[in-house]
């Protein structure tokens, strides 16, 4: 097995050398030639009456190299926490303004979702009777509550809270009672004999057979909450990292655009690998 791993993350590596490398060979071809050398004589005289210059110089010069991409990396990296004002923060800064609005809207709805899901799954009744509603809010974009959440809360950062929320609590709702309703019958049967109160019951019996799903429910809500977080925050715009990478997309930046991608994909992997190690902790292997 640490053979396999092993032999998997020297894969890993040789992949990502050559993704730098046909990189690398694509951006330095790409730069070797002037702009303005690619343009016809008609184009270059359309360009001067827009009144731009196609021979002058260019904030951006097309897609960043790895090299420029590095120095990006290791500039954002040096200084993560610097703070010049609403519009220029540090990576760290953006980033914890993101962390800090997922984390309220996940521990809103896992407080909504877990109570509930346990009800739902305990008890037939309740899941027919809630099961209509739940079919119809489930489909909806969270983002298509937006307009709403501006027009009655009227502050970007809760509406922001508020759209975590919506997206987190279905998955966790779903998985929950789907979890407490598939508890073997053997178990719950012992706990009868044993005349077991109904609160020991769903900690000491229910609780820990379910543990496992619920836990699944979650992992897939984070996964959800941060791809909807970015989105939100390139919407409502203060801080955050979606609204990083919109303002750096406008500043015609695409070293920072890149990182900040980059910051994304490895918080929402460490995030999920945090949910998955919790989750092996909860499963009872036979």
């Amino acid at each position: 097995m640490k053979s396999l791993r092993m032999r998997a993350a020297l894969v890993s590596v040789l992949m990502l050398l050559a993704l730098i490398g046909i990189w690398h060979a694509a951006t330095v071809s790409g730069s070797a030639a002037s702009p303005a050398a690619q343009l016809t004589p008609e184009q270059i005289e359309y360009m001067k009456m827009l009144g731009k210059d196609p021979g002058g110089e260019k904030k951006s010069e097309g897609f960043p190299t790895p090299a420029q991409m590095g120095a990006t990396i290791v500039q954002q990296l040096s200084d993560p926490f610097y703070d010049n004002g609403p519009n220029d923060k540090g990576i760290a800064i953006q980033l914890a303004h993101s962390l800090g609005r997922v984390a309220l809207g996940f521990l809103l709805a896992t407080l909504v979702a877990v109570p509930l899901g346990f009800a739902i799954g305990m008890s037939p009744l309740l899941y027919k009777a809630l099961d209509p509603f739940i079919q119809v809010l489930k489909p909806i974009s969270p983002l298509a509550w937006m307009p709403l959440a501006l027009y009655t809360i009227k502050d970007s950062s809760i509406s922001g809270v508020f759209v975590i929320f919506i997206c987190s609590v279905w998955p966790m709702l779903l998985n929950t009672a789907f979890g407490v309703a598939s508890v073997r019958r053997d178990w719950l049967n012992v706990a009868a004999t044993l005349e077991v109160s109904a609160l020991r019951r769903a900690f000491l019996v229910i609780l820990p057979a379910a543990a496992p799903t619920i836990l699944t429910g979650m992992r897939i809500s984070m996964g959800i909450a941060w791809l909807v977080i970015v989105a939100a925050e390139m919407l409502v715009g203060g801080t955050g990292i979606g609204y990083f990478v919109w303002n750096e997309w406008n500043n015609l930046s695409l070293t920072n655009v890149i990182f900040a991608i980059l910051v994304i994909g490895v918080v929402g992997m460490l995030l999920d690998l945090a949910f998955a190690s919790l989750q092996k902790v909860v499963t009872y292997v036979e």
